[in-house]
């Protein structure tokens, strides 16, 4: 059983402590499930996750970033790809919860009811952590526009209902010059270029662009305003990548405990070596603090501050680069077992990876609170 003492920190109100409990109450009937076919599965979870409302609080004006980071957290210790099937709900249409009219809000039911699948379309070839070298171009055709370009590495690609594109639009010179846009699967022009496969098995994808026709209405705010809508949307969302990273710690943390209570080692439980104890008291230091620095960060944006750029990028690096040391530190705790396929502690060990890459690696992350701290001295 986890620990779940940090509930009671003051960042939480009565609502919170509820939804955690719902949300393990859920995963213990529920996960985790069978990922032979992953794309079939991850569906299936958001069809799931919707039926139980537990996507009601992904997409709307009112976006909860602590019931965000709750719900990440409790389903990634339980099982990864839920928590990816929750997680791409809120980021695939954050673009249009914060920024869209009441036409393009309509896709919002949907993906609260996990009737639709929604998807993030920023990273590109040639420009991952840097938004603003986009090479996707969307120019003015007549009363719309014609998109051509190239999208990698994008989560639910090959099997979302629409996807939130950022393309070029020309308003002005790097940054400045992006625009949002709010693509159907379905409209002409969409390839599915390559499916992306990874140690730890998610539905990605390659998309092209060819000469798809988008009229004005599809626009997401104004004109020149994407870089603005891609980095509002990953100030919500970012701190909610730790939050998961934090589950799988957690898990792993969980796991290492049981370990080290029923193995003996030269004639004592493992428990009572001294250089275990040593681990499992950095695992613990590590997974509380990760949770204070994600929940700091979800509770500022919940208390109206309009950015959190730096809380944000703390929380993500901090978590996400020390999970991966729990993680690791999990895996010499089990021996073989650790490394041996279909074990839990081999599957957090490659679920931890990407974390640290996707939504700004960690090393874009010490930039951006560098900067920070700069701006303050």
């Amino acid at each position: 059983m986890s620990d779940t003492s940090f509930l009671h920190w003051p960042f939480f109100a009565p609502q919170h402590r509820e939804l955690a409990q719902r949300l393990e109450s859920w995963c213990a009937r529920e996960l985790p499930r069978g990922h032979r076919d992953v794309d079939a599965t991850c569906i299936q979870l958001v069809r799931d996750l919707g039926a139980a409302g537990l996507l009601e609080g992904t997409a709307g004006a009112d976006i909860d970033v602590r019931s965000l980071c709750l719900a990440r957290e409790t389903l990634a210790r339980h099982d990864g790809l839920a928590d990816f099937a929750f997680a791409m709900q809120g980021l695939g249409s954050g673009a249009i919860s914060l920024f869209g009219n009441a036409e393009q809000q309509q896709w919002l039911e949907k993906t609260r009811r996990g009737e639709a699948l929604a998807a993030f379309a920023l990273t590109e070839p040639r420009s991952g952590s840097d938004v603003a070298q986009l090479d996707t171009t969307a120019e003015r055709d007549g009363d719309g526009y014609r998109l051509n370009g190239e999208k990698t590495w994008i989560s639910n690609g090959g099997i979302a209902d629409f996807y939130t594109v950022f393309a070029r639009t020309g308003e002005a010179p790097g940054a400045k010059g992006l625009s949002c846009f709010l693509v159907p699967a379905d409209t002409p022009g969409l390839e599915i270029r390559e499916r992306l496969e990874t140690i730890s098995p998610h539905p990605l994808a390659r998309l092209g662009f060819n000469d798809m026709r988008l009229p004005h209405s599809a626009m997401i705010g104004q004109p020149g305003q994407g870089f603005r809508i891609a980095m509002a949307v990953l100030d919500v969302f970012r701190s909610t990548v730790g939050a998961a990273a934090l589950g799988f710690a957690r898990r792993a943390l969980d796991e290492s405990l049981a370990r080290a209570n029923s193995r003996e080692l030269f004639g004592a439980s493992l428990a009572d070596l001294q250089l275990v104890q040593g681990q499992l008291a950095e695992m613990a230091l590590d997974v509380d603090a990760a949770a204070l620095l994600v929940y700091r960060a979800a509770w500022t944006k919940d208390q109206g501050a309009e950015r959190v750029t730096r809380e944000a990028a703390m929380a993500k690096l901090f978590a996400t680069d020390r999970a991966q040391q729990v993680i690791d530190k999990a895996v010499q705790l089990h021996g073989g077992d650790g490394v041996r396929k279909g074990h839990i502690i081999e599957s957090l060990y490659r679920e931890i990876r990407a974390l640290r890459i996707y939504e700004g690696a960690s090393e874009v992350q010490k930039v951006v609170i560098a900067r920070s701290v700069l701006t303050q001295s």
